[in-house]
């Protein structure tokens, strides 16, 4: 999940046209799935909140869509489980261009896939006697690659192939030279723009930019502790925090003495975010949630296996 930046390439209903249904399932999934999850193993757990919530996330967006309500029961479908981004007017709305995709997009997101699974099940188990927590992060790294860069890309590639506006949620993050690069045009696009429509977009009249942008990090924190902190039962708040400080760093970023010093072009920028992003990210993922989450599933993984 990601923050967002202050601007947008159109303007969405307000709050008060939200159907109040849409937002049922963001309720009701979370807190079914937290009770019939209650007694199995934490990473399950973990495993059935992130679920439910993207699901929950999913049904509001295709809720409040025109475009969406308007598709037929197999393109909302489509659109529900067989895509990864939450931008369901794109999604359904005819691309005005044919939309073409490259032999190397393909090749790179099968190889995420590969490498994703080699990490989980080749060189994690290695190191998991001597190096636990070395190995629960290698584990966390295989999961994003063959999730966030494989087979959420192989999904748009293939909706894209067939025509549909459906664009891949990470955008070569590496190269991000800001945090506002980073966080608003290239790191889990989903999040972005559920958190532009309806935390971002209601708040900037009421507060101003620098706190509506404050309060996707806030909510982007409580979020990711719902789904880390809850099932490792332990470690509170750290990953509010670890998005409260992206928050701040932004802020700075975009400050007059953060222009001044360089941040958000060039080399300086994309050392300093990457600084930000990486530096603190034992918030985020912190010991008990390796510990007690990640782990158990790489023992159940590799236990399955061999």
């Amino acid at each position: 999940m990601s923050a967002i930046t202050a601007t947008t390439s159109r303007t969405h209903p307000a709050a008060a046209g939200w159907p109040v249904a849409a937002w049922m399932p963001l309720v009701v999934l979370p807190v079914v799935t937290r009770l019939l999850t209650a007694s199995a193993p934490r990473w399950v757990q973990m495993w059935g909140l992130a679920i439910s919530i993207y699901g929950g996330l999913k049904g509001l967006t295709l809720g409040v869509s025109s475009e969406g309500r308007k598709a037929t029961a197999l393109g909302q479908a489509g659109y529900l489980f067989l895509w990864s981004g939450m931008d369901a007017d794109e999604f359904f709305r005819r691309a005005s261009q044919t939309l073409q995709t490259r032999w190397t997009e393909w090749s790179w997101s099968v190889g995420q896939i590969a490498v994703g699974a080699w990490m989980i099940v080749g060189v994690a188990p290695r190191l998991v006697g001597k190096y636990p927590l070395i190995a629960g992060w290698l584990t966390m790294f295989g999961v994003v690659s063959v999730l966030h860069f494989g087979v959420s890309h192989l999904l748009s590639l293939g909706w894209r192939a067939a025509g549909v506006n459906a664009r891949h949620i990470m955008h070569k993050p590496l190269l991000a030279t800001s945090l506002a690069d980073f966080w608003g045009r290239r790191w889990n696009l989903a999040f972005r723009d559920v958190a532009h429509r309806f935390v971002l977009k209601p708040l900037l009249p009421i507060v101003g930019c620098s706190w509506a942008m404050m309060a996707v990090f806030f909510v982007s924190g409580l979020v990711h502790d719902a789904v880390i902190s809850l099932s490792a039962g332990g470690g509170w708040g750290w990953p509010t925090l670890y998005f409260l400080i992206q928050g701040a760093a932004m802020w700075f970023e975009r400050s007059r003495a953060g222009r001044l010093l360089g941040l958000g072009r060039g080399f300086v920028g994309w050392l300093c975010a990457a600084a930000v992003v990486v530096g603190p990210v034992g918030m985020l993922f912190h010991r008990p949630f390796i510990e007690r989450v990640v782990l158990p599933m790489l023992f159940s993984i590799t236990g399955a296996i061999s």
